[in-house]
This record gives structure tokens, C-alpha cells and sequence, in this order.
């Protein structure tokens, strides 16, 4: 773990404030619910294993690892998120601990935890390999990382696609999220740290949305990136035309029949070598 730089700090502060946008604990508990379970059960989080949530938002995954025993830590780099997930642990009778934290940095200890998971989080560090040098580094010779991330092609993947034309340039050195939906880049990102790798492309059915128009809308008023594309072409309502026409045709593409849409994404875990 490195000091940061003054431009990376300013990266991460622009970062955190992205995320804060709009309502990402919405987004988690309304949209993509049962992932952060799905997760848990994978990492294998039980009682006497001591679980980190890596960009753990408002706790989608970190919650389920709780109440399936676990001794957890949620981190994440937009403390914002995690007032919901306080009231949400609070109802469900999950107790765990909250921490901001940067992916890139985490202020754990080497070796600290049983299992390392994120649930469509870290992928969204800029900067992928010393993201997954630290999800290797705190997790103990023998632990488990798990991650669920989306795939390029998947729809979330391709929403980011559609996007990109209209979105600020990406920092210096940042790769693309869905990236981290490949075995082959997760591979290349653990080289060989890891060993007993299992890693399946699976769907979620979403059928929040009656219309592909709803979801453009839904992701447009609570999803921090898809806000903040918006918000460089504000100024740009040609773009904006653009943008609104191909975000649903996204949707339509994808449409299963009355809304309903499978979304893909990699569901990874390995065990760290000694």
C-alpha cells in the first residue's frame, strides 16, 4: 500500500462523489437484490470467518455474509452509501462494520481476512491491478476471493458501451469496468496468487422496468455513471437526444417480453496460494 498522489486523491474524491449521486442503495436493493447473496454464499462467509466487502456500497453482499454468521467489515470509497445500509442491517438484524476505504488502498493489515469478496464494485477502481493486488494482499494465505462483476457483453457492460462516446475521458491508466467480467483479465490481474479457480457466467433476471424507456429514466435519476454522463452533455441537447434514443433502444434489445431483461455477469472465486 502506497500514499496516494495529489492527482490520484482528486481522482478518488471524484470518484466518491459519483457514486453519491442519485440513489445507488436503490439501485442494489430494487433492481439487483439477490446478487449480494449469491456472493455470500459463494465466499463461503460462515461464523468464525472474518469477511471483507471490497467497494461494498450499501452493503448488498455485506449484509447476507453477516447473517449467514460472519464477522464483516463493509468498505467502500463513498461513506455515503452507507447510511441505508446501516437502517437496512439494523431491520434485517445483521450487525457488521462499516469503513471507508480505498480499493486501491485498503487500510487492512496484510493477511487480515478469511474471504475477500466485491459485488460489482471493485471493477469500478480505476486502476485494475493494484485493486487486485489488494484484494491478494489482505486476504490470508489459504482465503477466498469472490467476486461477482458484469461481462462486456452483458447488458450492463454494453450499457457502458453506449455510454462512452458521451462520458468525460477516462483518467490516465484507467481501464474499463467490465473488464473485470473476464476470466482471461481476472486471470492476468492474480497471475499466480490464486489457485482453485472457479469462475461461470450466469444471468439475473431484472424485471423492475415495464419499458425500455423506464429503465433509461430509472438509471438516469439513481446511477451515479449513467448521471454523470448526463451531466458532461447537459450542455448538449442534440447529445442528450442521442443518448436518451440509444440507451432504450439498449433496453429494447434486451427485452425479453414485458420488460423483463437478463443481465450476464462472471461469478469468480479462488483461493489465495500460501
Amino acid at each position: 500500500m502506497t500514499a496516494p498522489t495529489d492527482a490520484d486523491s482528486a481522482l478518488k474524491s471524484k470518484h466518491r462523489a459519483m457514486w453519491a449521486l442519485g440513489d445507488y442503495p436503490a439501485v442494489a436493493a430494487e433492481v439487483i437484490p439477490e446478487l449480494g447473496a449469491v456472493l455470500a454464499e459463494a465466499s463461503g462467509a460462515a461464523p468464525g470467518r472474518r469477511v471483507l466487502d471490497v467497494a461494498a456500497g450499501s452493503g448488498n453482499a455485506a449484509i447476507p455474509a453477516a447473517l449467514a454468521g460472519a464477522d464483516v467489515v463493509a468498505s467502500d470509497l463513498t461513506p455515503e452509501l452507507f447510511d441505508v445500509g446501516r437502517k437496512v442491517a439494523e431491520q434485517r438484524g445483521a450487525k457488521l462494520s462499516w469503513e471507508q476505504a480505498d480499493a486501491e488502498a485498503l487500510p487492512f493489515a496484510a493477511g487480515a481476512f478469511d474471504v475477500v469478496m466485491s459485488c460489482v464494485g471493485v471493477m469500478f477502481a480505476p486502476h485494475h491491478q493494484p485493486a487486485a493486488d489488494e484484494l491478494v494482499r489482505v486476504c490470508r494465505p489459504g482465503g477466498t476471493i469472490a467476486l461477482i462483476n458484469w461481462t462486456p457483453q452483458g447488458f450492463i457492460g454494453q450499457m457502458f458501451a453506449v455510454m462512452k462516446p458521451y462520458a468525460a475521458p477516462p483518467p490516465p491508466g484507467a481501464s474499463p469496468p467490465p473488464l473485470w467480467g473476464t476470466e482471461e483479465h481476472v486471470t492476468t490481474l492474480f497471475g499466480d496468487r490464486v489457485t482453485g479457480v472457479t469462475a461461470t457466467r450466469r444471468t439475473v433476471r431484472v424485471d423492475r422496468f415495464a419499458t425500455a424507456e423506464a429503465f433509461r429514466d430509472y438509471f438516469k435519476a439513481n446511477y451515479g455513471p449513467t448521471i454523470a454522463t448526463y451531466r458532461n452533455i447537459a450542455d448538449q441537447p442534440e447529445r442528450v437526444a442521442a443518448l436518451d434514443d440509444e440507451l432504450a433502444a439498449l433496453g429494447r434489445r434486451h427485452d425479453l417480453g414485458g420488460g423483463a431483461m437478463d443481465w450476464e455477469y462472471l461469478l469468480y472465486t479462488a483461493h489465495r496460494t500460501a
